[in-house]
């Protein structure tokens, strides 16, 4: 019987991976294998159901049960182990695992009771969401936006789109402005203020909601917050990538939304953030030039190992009549779902965009610009997922 559990196979050992995937990819179809060094990595990036650490031949185990079990408490956790060591089993349940085998011993005993294990946890794992009635802490959603073209539009609609999430819900959101070396965030709220997200980084070791949010800037209507860049490129070259993903995941585990707007470019920086982003809204133009410049995009990204595949989606912006590439032409061509259709409404926008003000500032706004509107249909979407 196939079951609809994420499983995530940690394994140092082919042998061990090969016989855990097999077992696992007969009651699932997601399962997923990666190596020690990867382990937390893919724990951020997705949540995971169940995890299978199997032993590594160095004393790293007990340290990562530990430290998925921090990442997701909710996981059932399963280890495997290559040799009977009492002290062994007695370390690794009290750093949070729920059962443990021993291969290549125990593998009938682990085979015929998996399936088991793991309807039992659907079962727990069924009734915890139904009795859910607030927002979950300690998993939030990484959601990024990105494009290759400049001037597409990508922080306009990433900080409407925050600002949308928040009056929309009851929903914990934070924006955080990757544009390290010229910002943009700041511009569009009328922001001034000394701190920014580099301020964190003397910090990042024990880095935690605390931090986050006195460093951070709380957006007056909304109760939005937002991680200023600090717009100057010698400090943009100091922010290096541990210190781009120790802050989104810190983000994640105190937020229930995580929007980043990312710069055209591509550096390491970028990278890191579109590794752990759970969603990639690429801003696309309906002009070719732009549909170049994704192709180009989706090229680099296969060539720097960045998986794409089921995370991306477009958002396609500044839609009109006189367009040289119209929503229908596009349907053939889109490797990638379309996520959201925003108008071209230079009228309605012009306005807010010169004198610094978000296009929405309360929940029920009796009249809104087509933009806003279009956002709003954006964001509603995002909180049915």
């Amino acid at each position: 019987m196939e079951l609809s559990a994420n499983i995530l196979i940690v394994s140092e050992w082919e042998q061990n991976t090969v016989l855990l995937k097999t077992i696992s990819e007969s009651f699932s179809k997601q399962v997923t294998s990666v190596k020690y060094s990867d382990a937390i990595r893919e724990m951020n990036r997705e949540t995971r159901d169940i995890v299978i650490v199997s032993q590594s031949e160095t004393e790293a185990s007990v340290e990562l049960v530990q430290s998925i079990r921090m990442v997701n408490p909710a996981c059932l956790l399963l280890f495997v182990a290559v040799a009977s060591d009492f002290t062994l089993l007695r370390n690794i349940i009290r750093s949070g695992a729920d059962e443990f085998f021993v291969f290549p011993d125990e593998t009938s005993l682990f085979t015929s009771r998996f399936p088991t294990i793991v309807q039992n946890y659907e079962i727990k794992k069924n009734s915890m969401e139904e009795a859910a009635v607030t927002y979950g802490r300690n998993r939030g959603q990484i959601l990024s936006f990105y494009s290759g073209k400049g001037g597409s539009g990508r922080t306009l609609i990433a900080s409407s789109v925050a600002q949308t999430l928040k009056l929309e819900s009851t929903a914990e959101v934070i924006l955080i402005d990757l544009n390290t070396q010229y910002g943009g965030i700041e511009n569009v709220f009328s922001i001034e203020s000394n701190r920014s997200l580099a301020d964190l980084m003397p910090v990042v070791e024990e880095l935690n909601e605390s931090h986050i949010r006195n460093v951070s800037e709380t957006q007056v209507d909304s109760k939005l917050e937002i991680l200023i860049s600090p717009c100057d490129a010698e400090i943009a070259e100091s922010i290096d990538e541990e210190f781009i993903a120790k802050l989104i995941r810190t983000c994640r585990r105190s937020f229930d939304y995580v929007l980043i707007d990312l710069p055209s470019h591509m550096n390491g920086q970028v990278v890191t953030a579109l590794e752990e982003s759970d969603k990639v809204f690429y801003i696309l133009a309906p002009e070719t030039s732009a549909l170049k410049t994704l192709k180009q995009f989706e090229t680099l990204s296969t060539r720097l190992g960045i998986p794409l595949a089921n995370r991306m989606e477009i958002v396609l912006n500044e839609l009109s009549k006189e367009n040289e590439v119209q929503q229908s032409d596009l349907k053939n061509v889109l490797r990638f779902p379309v996520a959201a259709s925003i108008r071209r409404d230079i009228k309605g926008l012009q306005p807010y965009i010169n004198k610094g003000m978000p296009v929405r500032k309360v929940q029920k706004e009796r009249k809104l610009i087509p933009f806003a509107k279009d956002i709003r249909k954006f964001a509603r979407d995002v909180l049915k997922q």
